[in-house]
């Protein structure tokens, strides 16, 4: 007997089946593996410990409200956020004490994010009561109007 599109399951989990835990690597960084697209990304948010969580949301949300096209990912145990056809502009590590948010051609925005001794990337460690939502959005625009990162 043929079952009907409605009964099949289009989740690889059988129904009652628990998700398998994601392992926080040094320092609470979730190990999500190499994957394309929004899901590992939410994996990877989903699965940040505490405080750092709220973070990742956070950040998560102000690039899909001011990049409407960005493109994400999740490599090297890391979400990744960067606009078709141009390269990686940004993404994001769960450290102990801070979410390390990395631009790749930080050196070109104005003001130039505080970590980084390189001639191209810069950074911002984000502590748990520190996000400046309004800097972080005009550096996502710039950023994201960069030519990009491509590995």
């Amino acid at each position: 007997m043929k079952k009907s599109p409605a009964s099949v399951s289009k989740s690889p989990l059988k129904a009652g089946a628990k998700a398998k835990p994601v392992k926080l690597l040094s320092g609470g960084n979730p190990q999500i593996a190499k994957a394309d697209g929004d899901a590992p990304v939410q994996a990877y948010i989903a699965a940040m410990p505490g405080w750092k969580g709220d973070i990742g949301r956070r950040l998560d949300a102000l690039l899909a409200r001011n990049v409407p096209s960005v493109r994400k990912a999740v490599r090297w145990n890391s979400p990744f956020y960067g606009i078709e056809g141009q390269g990686w502009f940004m993404g994001f590590h769960t450290f102990t004490h801070y979410v390390k948010v990395s631009f790749f051609r930080g050196a070109s925005l104005q003001p130039v994010p505080p970590g980084g001794t390189g001639k191209v990337a810069r950074w911002i460690d984000i502590h748990e009561d520190d996000l400046d939502e309004e800097q972080m959005a005009m550096w996502v625009k710039q950023a994201s109007a960069l030519p990009g990162w491509v590995p």
